[in-house]
């Protein structure tokens, strides 16, 4: 693999955001393909934290299982990571007790791993700095490791912390003893070609691009109650919020949001709310509501393992399910599931046109590792049409009571705005007739009830098919996913075709209502279908064999909170290839 693998370990606290942002821009700055992540604990501060940058002059769109240099702030990032290093890599640290650390040399030595310690505490005291300044000590001491030039890194360092003159100062002090250390003699050096052409790409995480894909959209109010991974969504939007004139509002709880956001798409103004699995428990009822009233609404829901709190700051793909059946009733929704950014960006657009033309809820579906991790996508050139699906001008003239909710053939009635048209209808909760005012009467509800839930099929015949990726039929191994599963899988098809296997992948973003002759086709032309999927049952696995009697030859499944490695993928077709 063309692609060199950093990892930077240590307390939370520590720092280690900061050096991660830091390495990927200046990466990024040189003409390198960069994607990074993080995994933290559910602390403010302590527990053990990591940042991986996987880097190279290729697209990278997933991170590799074993690292190539680690640098490890504390005792556990220096315990942690020493067997996920590959044989002939280094380890560079500053725990001054390293000796004390039982079997420590010889694991290295066994895997030709270099040890690299550099008194970095001393150093930063010595410099005027503090402990927390070992980050930029070790930082330095990479840098020279990975063979790069110190300026383009100083002046990243000197763009970061801009606004704290006196700290600078020390910083890149720090950084420069570490890049010209005076305790060691000799430092391994790693020949890493520079590109010589940049790529025209944007670094950013999912949620950025759901943030950008909002504001594109005519978004003109957030309402949001901070989850994890989603509440980035919220800084965001309120660092644009400015610019936008867009009101941004954190509620008090997740009741609130999605009752307000359902209250301005009522008046007419796009809005939406963001959560995680559990924040949207709390919202099935207004979402319940949208369904009965037809009333547009739009969630995203960055997926985080559970039940209850589960693993709050852990990626996951467990909530498929619950977002194609949660609620009660029966009524249309669409569910969407983001894969990288620019799927975040494009998606959410598509999520408010599809709420306001077919008048449902839509459940967008992301997961951590796609709202934090960053990733290089194209330049943002798509003109996505706003389509409101609204009753305007000379139209409204002819608008009578009982056409907004009036029973046709495909489901979908007129929708005005209140205090658009003289005439008014009732925006009913309870079951209610063509012009929204309540029935009980077995005669009326039956007949409303079924276009309700005929959208479905209209809104079916309307969605776009999955893509398949790789080859297009007749791959020696094929995998079938949704969610981050895509990112992962663009990888493994360039490298497994490296090693002449032909690897294909059939994604699915658009979940529900789910569109099964692709997925038949699919089977049909490729003998060995598996599935691959972020949660223990099989979710969407689950939901093909059932809708269509099909048999996946195997199962992918990883549910630890843990993000799938490129290697995972790798190793496991090569498995099932015997």
């Amino acid at each position: 693999m063309n692609r060199t693998t950093l990892k930077v370990a240590g307390e939370s606290g520590m720092g280690l955001l900061s050096v991660g942002r830091i390495v990927a821009k200046v990466l990024k700055g040189m003409g390198f393909y960069v994607h990074s992540d993080r995994e933290y604990p559910s602390l403010i501060k302590g527990g053990h934290s990591n940042l991986q940058i996987d880097f190279g002059p290729a697209p990278i769109r997933s991170l590799s299982r074993e690292a190539d240099l680690v640098i490890a702030l504390d005792r556990a990032g220096l315990m942690e990571y020493l067997d996920v290093i590959k044989k002939g890599g280094v380890l560079v640290h500053g725990y001054e007790r390293h000796h004390l650390i039982k079997d420590l040399h010889a694991k290295a030595k066994k895997r030709n791993i270099k040890l690299m310690y550099l008194p970095a505490h001393t150093i930063a005291r010595n410099l005027g700095g503090s402990d927390v300044m070992v980050n930029m000590v070790l930082l330095g001491l990479m840098w020279k490791i990975l063979g790069f030039d110190l300026k383009p890194l100083e002046n990243a360092i000197r763009k970061q912390f801009a606004t704290k003159p006196e700290l600078l100062k020390i910083d890149l002090k720090c950084v420069q003893a570490g890049y010209r250390p005076k305790e060691l003699k000799k430092i391994p050096q790693y020949k890493i070609p520079v590109p010589k052409k940049k790529p025209k790409a944007l670094l950013l995480d999912g949620n950025m691009g759901v943030a950008l894909g909002a504001i594109e959209a005519g978004v003109r109010s957030y309402f949001m109650y901070p989850m994890s991974p989603a509440s980035s969504i919220l800084m965001y939007l309120a660092d644009f919020s400015h610019q936008t004139k867009m009101v941004v509002k954190q509620a008090e709880d997740e009741i609130t949001a999605a009752q307000m956001t359902l209250g301005a798409m009522f008046m007419g103004s796009r809005s939406f709310t963001a959560t995680s699995g559990g924040g949207y428990d709390l919202m099935h009822e207004t979402v319940s509501l949208a369904g009965m009233t037809e009333t547009p609404w739009v969630c995203v829901i960055c997926q985080r393992p559970g039940p209850a709190t589960g693993l709050p700051t852990w990626t996951g793909q467990g909530d498929l399910n619950m977002a194609i059946h949660s609620c009660h009733g029966e009524f249309t929704r669409l569910v969407m599931a983001a894969s990288d950014p620019a799927s975040c960006y494009e998606g959410i657009q598509h999520a408010f046109n599809y709420a306001e033309e077919f008048q449902i809820p839509v459940i967008f579906l992301s997961e951590k590792t796609i709202a934090e991790a960053q990733t290089m996508v194209d330049v943002f050139k798509s003109k996505i049409p706003i389509k409101r699906g609204i009753v305007t001008g000379k139209a409204l003239e002819k608008v009578v009571p009982s056409d907004r909710f009036k029973i046709t053939k495909n489901g979908v009635s007129l929708r005005w705005l209140p205090g658009a048209s003289e005439m008014g209808y009732y925006g009913n909760g309870d079951e209610h007739k063509e012009d929204g005012t309540l029935t009980e009467r077995g005669e009326e509800v039956a007949p409303m009830y079924a276009k309700r839930v005929r959208k479905m099929e209209t809104l079916k015949n309307t969605l776009p098919d999955p893509v398949i990726y790789g080859v297009k039929k007749g791959a020696d191994f094929s995998f079938v996913g949704w969610g981050s599963s895509k990112s992962v899988m663009l990888d493994v098809i360039d490298e497994m075709k490296k090693k002449d296997v032909k690897v294909n992948y059939l994604h699915y973003e658009y979940l529900w209502p789910f569109k099964e002759k692709p997925a038949v086709r699919f089977f049909k032309e490729n003998r060995k279908v598996h599935i691959m999927e972020g949660n223990y049952q099989g979710q969407l696995a689950n939901m093909i064999e059932a809708a269509t009697g099909l048999k996946f030859k195997g199962r992918l499944l990883k549910y630890n909170g843990r993000h799938f490695f490129l290697e995972d993928v790798m190793d496991y077709i090569v498995k099932h290839l015997k």
